[in-house]
């Protein structure tokens, strides 16, 4: 029997995890006090391979289910189970091919396995914890709770409910920045997106960077600010994917100047982008999902809604932001009822390239002394809030405004 375990401990001698492909522990089992061992020290396996056609196939088999030494997305692969037809035919006499039938006959039998026999060379069983009802699994000798905590909502691990397979997302301001990030991480949770920018050639870099991944996306250039072209971009994406899911209202600009410089045109170009851009994709996107009684609105507000950044000064953008978590808010406790949570999420100062730009440079320094984290955040730690709100794990969230700025908003 040979078990095998993604050791996510193993870091290199910098201290960084290594890739999956190599956090490979690999352990042959070759006596029963082998794997004794193994349950003594709460090993648990990603993959455990048993040779179907030996004769302690079948008390392998039990011992690693009895001492729960499989992870919980683990698999048992089992080789040999079908030895080329043979365990169909009657009156064998062959030890082997009967230890292969009542290998499988145990397996078969088993309620909390399921399992697929692959027609391969001598056939090969993958073999995974069944999900099925409480009632068909074997009883636990301990009194156990066996409800939505112990099986998983709906039947689902926690992993599996943040998954978006099946979902239809798009991100304004999708070209890059946070909302390349945001696109990216809700693709590869598993749902098609749609790419949104005031630039077409960048929505269609970052579309062709999903592409490269097996993500189905698409790119569209439009301006938010615009109902004509916020409406255009829901058709098309309705008309190609029929519906959406997971609106993420991202596009946003910033404009610095002193309070009593600032011009009625700035004031007006930041709004025209920030709420009302926003705005008019709520609620473009906000009918298709009432009409369905289900959706997602997640809005990137700012830490400038809750504190006043200094020393630089930028009135309308703060303001604009402010504006967007009470729009926020409101949406989030008038559609929820309907089936459709609105969030917001609120990043800290981010590292990008404009950062590093020679007029914003003398302030970085001064901005890392207000931050308890000591560093800027990166558009990666973002990702996990935008498919957490995506997903119907956040179902009982609603006008929430989620802060991820290394505690700047705090001191």
């Amino acid at each position: 029997m040979t078990l095998r375990a993604n050791a996510s401990f193993i870091r290199d001698r910098q201290g960084h995890s290594l890739p999956r492909q190599e956090m490979i522990t690999e352990i042959q089992a070759q006596s029963r006090g082998d794997t004794k061992e193994l349950v003594a020290v709460g090993e648990h396996f990603d993959i455990v391979f048993i040779d179907a056609d030996q004769r302690n196939a079948v008390n392998d088999y039990n011992f690693v289910m009895d001492n729960h030494l499989l992870r919980m997305d683990g698999v048992i692969c089992v080789e040999n189970t079908l030895m080329k037809g043979q365990v169909y035919l009657e009156n064998i006499s062959d030890e082997n091919v009967l230890a292969v039938r009542n290998l499988n006959n145990v397996i078969n039998s088993d309620p909390r396995v399921e399992q697929v026999i692959l027609p391969v060379q001598g056939g090969m069983s993958v073999i995974r914890r069944s999900r099925a009802h409480a009632d068909r699994v074997i009883e636990s000798k301990k009194e156990l709770v066996k409800d939505d905590v112990f099986w998983g909502y709906n039947r689902c691990h926690i992993l599996d409910r943040l998954r978006l397979d099946g979902k239809v997302a798009y991100v304004t301001g999708g070209g890059q920045g946070i909302g390349r990030a945001f696109a990216h991480a809700l693709g590869e949770a598993g749902a098609k997106v749609a790419i949104v920018d005031l630039v077409l050639a960048k929505a269609e870099v970052v579309a062709e960077e999903l592409s490269l991944k097996g993500i189905k996306s698409m790119a569209m250039g439009a301006d938010v600010s615009k109902p004509e072209d916020v409406q255009r971009i829901l058709d098309a994406i309705v008309a190609r994917w029929g519906t959406v899911h997971i609106a993420c209202n991202n596009a946003g600009i910033n404009m610095n100047s002193a309070s009593e410089d600032t011009s009625l045109e700035e004031w007006d170009k930041t709004f025209n982008v920030n709420l009302r851009g926003l705005f008019l994709c709520c609620q473009a996107a906000g009918r298709i999902m009432l009409k369905q009684g289900y959706g997602k609105i997640i809005n990137t507000a700012s830490m400038a809604s809750l504190i006043v950044p200094h020393p630089q000064k930028q009135l309308a953008y703060n303001a604009s932001k402010a504006g967007v978590v009470k729009l926020t808010q409101t949406l989030g406790t008038e559609w929820i009822d309907r089936g459709v949570r609105v969030n917001c999420i609120s990043p800290g100062i981010v590292d990008t390239p404009l950062i590093h730009s020679e007029e914003l440079k003398p302030l970085v320094q001064r901005w890392l002394t207000d931050i308890p984290a000591g560093k800027l955040a990166q558009v990666t730690d973002l990702q996990a809030a935008v498919v957490y709100l995506a997903s119907e794990a956040s179902d009982y969230m609603t006008g929430h405004n989620l802060a991820i700025e290394g505690g700047q908003s705090l001191w």
